[in-house]
């Protein structure tokens, strides 16, 4: 599975950005894909996350509200439209994909990364 994200980039306080998260390769395998973000010295931590099965949707605290996850199936495609940024959703923010590899396993596939600076 690879994973190409883009959108990313630079927007002031309360502005909006669109993300978007193209899979190619074996994605009939991926049951659940999403984004995480990682600002500099912070650990990486999820955003958002889709369930390919059934939509079910989930958020981190700090994005409810103003992130929206969705995805498109036939363009083997995941969104992540957020409004209403803050200068601390400053991140690099990364796509991922993930596969069952066994009971209980799994295996995290993951983009390059997209840069969103939100300036104050």
């Amino acid at each position: 599975v690879q994973l190409v994200e883009s959108g990313g980039g630079l927007v002031q306080t309360g502005g909006s950005l669109r993300l978007s998260c193209v899979a190619s390769g074996s994605t009939f395998t991926i049951n659940a894909m999403g984004w995480y973000r990682q600002a500099p010295g912070k650990q990486r931590e999820v955003v958002a996350t889709i369930n390919r099965v059934d939509g079910t949707t989930s958020y981190g605290d700090s994005v409810k509200e103003r992130f929206t996850i969705s995805r498109d199936e036939s363009k083997n495609t995941i969104y992540l439209q957020m409004n209403s940024l803050k200068p601390q959703d400053t991140a690099v923010y990364y796509c991922n994909a993930r596969t069952p590899a066994g009971r209980w396993m799994f295996d995290d596939y993951w983009g390059q990364g997209t840069q969103v600076t939100v300036s104050s």
